[in-house]
């Protein structure tokens, strides 16, 4: 079992953002917190995991770093005897706002992996970003990480920015290497409703996503999922992708329970307000198949042959033969995650 805790709060709102996250209501974060912890106790009710079930947690947001240690002990509290005590537990941070102090009062309470929203080393591209930090606050960051102790520390970058080149990413790349991290994320930049970027603002280079999967695996890293490298690779992000149940808490976080998705409300006042106010979605056998294969494709998961009928089978045994997927007793696998949506369309029924 999974847990996602959902913090939206951020120093300030990023050009390309669509995330539930906002810059002005920091002055609710105390009953926010509150409210957390009341939706958390009735999701244990529903979930109903046993001592050590919660083998990950993950804290992301907007920026879990905003807020300060102490208001996540009522959290940790609870939680604490459901929790394997091998757990993956994951932040996010910026690498503005996770100074030293808090860092360290995230460690004692048990997180043991940071993910730092860094994006890039250029500190041109991060200002056209609307990044809050610079370079050498990523990089310091990172390090001040490592000498605290953290076991597993991550990185984001972002490609497709409207200026970016091989070279660019090369120095990107270059520097991260340089810095005491295990896993790297990267992500193409995407134009949303409702965010400052328009179209000027990115390109469309499909060859720069091969080009950086290969700078990162010849240096290393293991390609597992079409965003993620890593040397150590998240049980978090793995766990999704296996369609495990997953508990989310917080407002806009989503959870997932056998074949339900759990939908608390977006708004913070709104959730503050009344945090059980969840909306639930069923899903059918043929929905669930479809991510199976999707998610599977896209990932080192691979898909399960025992899940798959005799119609779908054919196809990927054809695939097999065009050297399009590769397979065992047991799983079908792709080699090029890029493929992996025309792939899922074409296996579909």
């Amino acid at each position: 079992m999974l847990l996602y805790l959902h913090i939206p709060y951020c120093d300030s709102k990023c050009h390309y953002c669509s995330f539930n996250s906002y810059t002005h209501k920091h002055n609710t974060q105390n009953k926010y917190m509150q409210s957390i912890c009341i939706q958390l106790q009735y999701e244990l009710e529903r979930f109903k995991p046993s001592h050590g079930d919660i083998k990950t947690v993950f804290i992301g947001g907007g920026t879990p770093s905003t807020i300060d240690p102490s208001y996540y002990q009522d959290f940790f509290s609870i939680i604490k005897p459901y929790i394997d005590p091998n757990a993956e537990i994951t932040a996010e941070a910026n690498p503005n706002s996770a100074t030293t102090l808090w860092m360290k009062g995230m460690k004692a309470l048990g997180v043991n992996r940071l993910s730092f929203g860094v994006q890039s080393f250029d500190d041109a591209k991060l200002h056209n970003l609307g990044r809050a930090h610079d370079k050498i606050q990523a990089i310091n960051a990172i390090k001040n990480a490592h000498a605290i102790g953290f076991e597993h520390i991550s990185l984001d970058l972002i490609y497709n920015a409207k200026d970016d080149t091989k070279e660019l990413f090369c120095k990107d790349i270059d520097i991260a290497f340089s810095l005491p991290i295990d896993h790297i994320s990267t992500y193409e930049l995407t134009i949303e409703d409702g965010t400052k970027f328009t179209d000027k603002d990115r390109q469309t280079n499909d060859s720069l996503a091969f080009f950086i999967a290969e700078e990162i695996t010849k240096r290393g890293f293991e390609h597992y999922e079409i965003s993620n490298f890593g040397r150590y690779q998240s049980k978090h992000n793995k766990g999704y992708w296996e369609l495990k149940n997953y508990i989310g808490i917080g407002a806009g976080a989503v959870g997932f329970l056998n074949d339900t998705r759990l939908y608390p409300l977006m708004d913070i006042d709104g959730y503050i307000a009344n945090p059980l106010d969840i909306k639930e979605e069923r899903l059918g056998s043929q929905e669930i198949l479809t991510e199976k294969i999707f998610l599977g494709l896209r990932s080192s998961i691979g898909i399960a042959k025992s899940l798959l009928n005799k119609s779908i089978r054919n196809k990927a045994d054809f695939l097999v033969k065009e050297e399009k997927l590769t397979q065992t007793d047991t799983h079908y696998y792709n080699p090029n995650f890029f493929l992996s949506d025309e792939i899922a369309l074409y296996l579909m029924p």
